[in-house]
């Protein structure tokens, strides 16, 4: 066969530029699966399914290309450039969240956007621009050796197509045999891209919104029964010792961001203490602190802590509550204190819509919003996603001391929030030496924190609601991904972060400050879905008609283990991280495989339990002894200069 020969059929060869693009995107994509996630491979048929997972997808939408015939490269490149961008999103999607990117996300980011520039762009890198190589490949090829492809009939199509279900069902049946129940055990993300792909998750994960959208307008009050019946039997009576011992009190919440509990107590080599107001709160008298409390959150991070601190629910598996279920029913904290004669307040150094905060607070039952519209924000004043702790704090006092009390409130904290870079002029603390700049960094923001929230203490001891107000500080998730264990080795002092390890850096704190009543340092475990009971039952409000998940972490049947979104979970004696059984104390694994099991039962039951009342909505079929419902259409945050509704700032001072 002659070159022109050769050339010639090259240049018709639909099928070969096919290929082409196939296997230099199925290899791009499993080196980004190698290089940038880590998912836990265990064995060679997890390595077989994380090779060849990115084929059925790839022949799938490539081959769609087919259908168009003459456009048939031009259809290519641009699936390519689609399928590339959606790969790099979840990269640097990744790098911090150790997620995911899902449909509902998509719509955080919409609800969100213009607020995360510094945060994205410090997970990017020039190199990245390699995992768009191929697309310039293809256009390269496209306009030379390939210049006259074309197609003329479906009959590739149908190959293709069937090629590409073929691989995909041998894929799953493999997957299956791995992992039973894969498609309808899905807590874990991670496990749905090791074994059947990004682009396949992506599928599902339409799929799986979609159903859920069904899921409300398909329930009836018959589906309530259940929830009812498992609350009922996993109810933890609140302890008498603390049973209404803070009746009456104005309550203040304060989420404190990204603080993980390794800070706690914890010296840099020169001997400074990162947050010396916190560590002496952890030795305060009227104090609980909680060493072995777990945030929970899934992708919806600081808005899921407030969803579960004050709905005692578990957010969703994919997406935010905030964003996707704002319009359901519920029952939280501002609307039950409401019926005890309490009012409500949030305060927050960023705007109304972040987070959709300004539709789901009305469902929550929040009388009044101070957001940004409420706070001078100068340059100087601002940084991230808003206000900066200290003239935050500062420039709220007059809005809470004008309150009516009793008072229930929650201020929304934000300079500590990665990528952690302080401005010149706010701290003079040193960063850390750790070979990481975010780790680095990290330090620094905790310690400005820690100032404004001493700053914060003595304001309401200045102003005489120190005495009389029930103050709770958490955690609201973690700061330091997986991304930086290099780094978080060292500032531990151990030679790697094991899986059991990595679990115990989702430790946040929690201080619930109680005038009057004797605290302590706490040692049971539990996360932010038990705070709402634990503060209501110091209230002197049983929550037994409640269909709440919490467990009162003062009570005597307290359960003593903490779940987190994904199925794992950490009790007193045992870690589950990824199916795998290890001990708590040793953080070794356990030779009993079968060691987890029973937790690990009851973890996947409430999860499920949970998830029903959330996505059905089931809480409008529903109403406690004694609870009086709210009309979110009864509230309307309009900002300072408003006439309607509530009462001006302005007026109020």
């Amino acid at each position: 066969m002659n070159k022109a020969t050769l050339t010639k059929k090259l240049n018709n060869s639909h099928i070969t530029f096919l290929a082409i693009a196939v296997i230099l995107f199925w290899i791009k994509t499993y080196a980004a699966y190698r290089i940038e996630f880590n998912l836990g491979i265990d064995n060679n048929l997890q390595k077989f399914l994380l090779f060849i997972n990115p084929l059925s997808s790839a022949l799938f939408f490539f081959g769609l290309a087919l259908l168009f015939k003459k456009r048939t490269k031009l259809v290519m490149i641009i699936t390519n450039f689609i399928l590339s961008f959606l790969l790099y999103a979840n990269i640097a999607y990744y790098r911090f969240f150790n997620d995911f990117i899902t449909v509902p996300v998509l719509m955080q980011t919409k609800t969100n956007a213009g607020q995360l520039g510094d945060s994205a762009l410090s997970l990017m890198s020039p190199w990245d621009i390699f995992y768009f190589a191929d697309f310039f490949i293809l256009i390269a090829l496209a306009l030379t050796v390939f210049k006259h492809v074309t197609v003329t009939n479906r009959k590739s199509f149908k190959i293709v197509l069937l090629f590409s279900i073929t691989t995909f069902l041998f894929n799953l049946g493999l997957a299956e045999k791995d992992r039973p129940q894969l498609l309808t055990r899905s807590f874990d993300r991670n496990y749905l891209v090791k074994y059947l792909g990004a682009y396949n998750f992506t599928i599902y994960d339409v799929i799986q919104n979609v159903k859920s959208s069904s899921q409300r307008a398909l329930a009836d009050s018959s589906d309530i029964t259940d929830v009812e019946n498992y609350r009922k039997a996993n109810y933890a009576a609140p302890n008498p010792k603390y049973f209404g011992k803070a009746k009456g009190m104005n309550v203040i919440y304060v989420s404190m961001e990204s603080l993980q509990s390794f800070m706690i107590d914890y010296k840099m080599p020169d001997g400074q203490e990162v947050t010396p107001f916190l560590n002496s709160l952890t030795h305060d008298k009227n104090t609980f602190y909680f060493k072995n409390f777990y945030h929970q959150t899934g992708q919806g991070k600081t808005s899921d802590a407030e969803f579960l601190m004050e709905n005692s629910l578990y957010p969703m598996a994919q997406g935010a509550v905030f964003v996707n279920k704002a319009q359901n029913t519920y029952q939280a904290m501002p609307a039950i204190l409401k019926g005890q004669g309490y009012t409500s307040a949030v305060f927050h150094g960023n705007y109304k819509t972040f987070w959709n905060r300004n539709v789901i607070y009305k469902a929550f039952g929040y009388d009044q919003f101070f957001d940004a519209e409420y706070y001078n924000m100068t340059e100087e004043n601002t940084k991230n996603y808003g206000l900066k702790d200290k003239p935050f704090f500062k420039e709220s006092m007059p809005m809470l001391t004008s309150l009516k009390q009793p008072f229930y409130t929650k201020f929304i904290t934000l300079s500590n929030h990665f990528p952690f870079a302080m401005d010149p002029g706010d701290t003079d603390f040193p960063a850390g030496d750790y070979g990481d700049t975010v780790v680095n960094q990290y330090f620094q923001s905790a310690h400005y924190m820690d100032q404004a929230l001493e700053q914060f203490f003595n304001d309401l001891k200045t102003s005489g609601l120190y005495d009389n107000t029930i103050v709770v500080l958490y955690g609201d998730h973690y700061g330091i991904s997986e991304n930086h264990n290099d780094a978080m080795a060292q500032v531990l002092g151990v030679d790697e972060i094991t899986p059991a390890i990595s679990a115990k850096l989702q430790r946040v704190p929690l201080y619930i400050h109680v005038p009057g009543v004797k605290g302590g340092i706490q040692s049971q475990v539990g996360g932010e879905v038990d705070v709402r009971p634990t503060v209501l039952h110091l209230l002197g409000i049983d929550t037994k008609d409640y269909l709440e998940f919490g467990s009162d972490l003062l009570s005597k049947q307290h359960r003593n283990w903490a779940l987190f979104r994904n199925g794992d979970f950490v009790s007193a004696d045992m870690i589950q991280v990824k199916d795998k059984c290890y001990s708590a104390n040793t953080d070794e694994l356990l030779e009993d495989s079968e060691a987890c099991k029973d937790i690990s039962d009851s973890v996947n039951t409430e999860m499920q339990m949970s998830d029903e009342v959330v996505y059905k909505d089931l809480l409008r079929f529903y109403k406690p002894e004694g609870y009086t419902p709210i009309n979110p259409n009864d509230y309307d945050y309009l900002g300072p200069n408003a006439k309607k509704g509530t009462e001006t700032i302005e007026n109020n001072q």
